[in-house]
């Protein structure tokens, strides 16, 4: 199933079911996909309005990019879901045999570690929607201010949910190095983006009241 081609009630729907797909991981991506896209909004309002001429095509720079990134993201959703279905069928693997606890332990490490790489790979776009969050609140039109607000906010959200699913899988790993280096690299976008999101929100709180 392509989540990303059925409706927002059907999305809804399968995300309140059973199945393990989609996940946080995927709506996670898919909030940051909507957060970017809020940002392109303010683009679309500032483009060719007199006003904003002299930042026209620094906007315009802008909404290419997080196109970019809004795409990237929103093929994430499926990958998040295609990457956890062998780390599922992982889980349930015989183990009566030392040669069978052998290949489940390898089998796992190597799910483990792809499950882990998209989360980490939407948290690497959602830093980078954040960025231009901050440049649309600064530079686009200021009636729609807010939505570049609520833009930083959604990108901020789906950050924190990404690592969320970036640490349940490193905490159960084997190779605890691998593990660490997985876990810095989360921290470290959690530690310098999640100041920049909230600086964003303030900014904008602050032009509106």
């Amino acid at each position: 199933m392509d989540f990303t081609e059925i409706s927002c009630k059907e999305f809804v729907a399968e995300l309140a079911g059973k199945s393990p797909v989609p996940g946080g991981g995927g709506a996670s991506a898919l909030v940051g996909a909507i957060g970017t896209a809020l940002g392109s909004m303010v683009g679309s309002l500032t483009v060719g309005k007199k006003k904003y001429a002299d930042v026209e095509q620094d906007v315009l720079d802008l909404m290419d990019k997080a196109n970019r990134i809004q795409n990237e993201l929103l093929g994430l959703v499926n990958r998040d879901a295609e990457v956890f279905e062998p780390l599922s069928r992982a889980y349930g693997l015989p183990k009566n045999t030392e040669e069978e606890k052998a290949e489940k332990a390898r089998i796992m490490e190597q799910a483990l570690r792809d499950a882990c790489s998209v989360p980490l790979e939407i948290m690497e776009l959602c830093c980078r929607a954040i960025d231009l969050q901050k440049e649309f609140a600064e530079k686009g039109n200021r009636l729609a201010i807010s939505d570049a607000g609520v833009g930083a906010a959604l990108c901020k959200a789906a950050l924190i949910g990404a690592s969320f699913n970036v640490f349940i899988n490193t905490k159960s790993m084997a190779d605890r190095e691998y593990a660490e280096q997985a876990n810095k690299k989360a921290n470290d976008m959690l530690d310098m983006y999640i100041p920049l999101a909230d600086e964003v929100t303030e900014y904008v709180l602050n032009k509106l009241l």
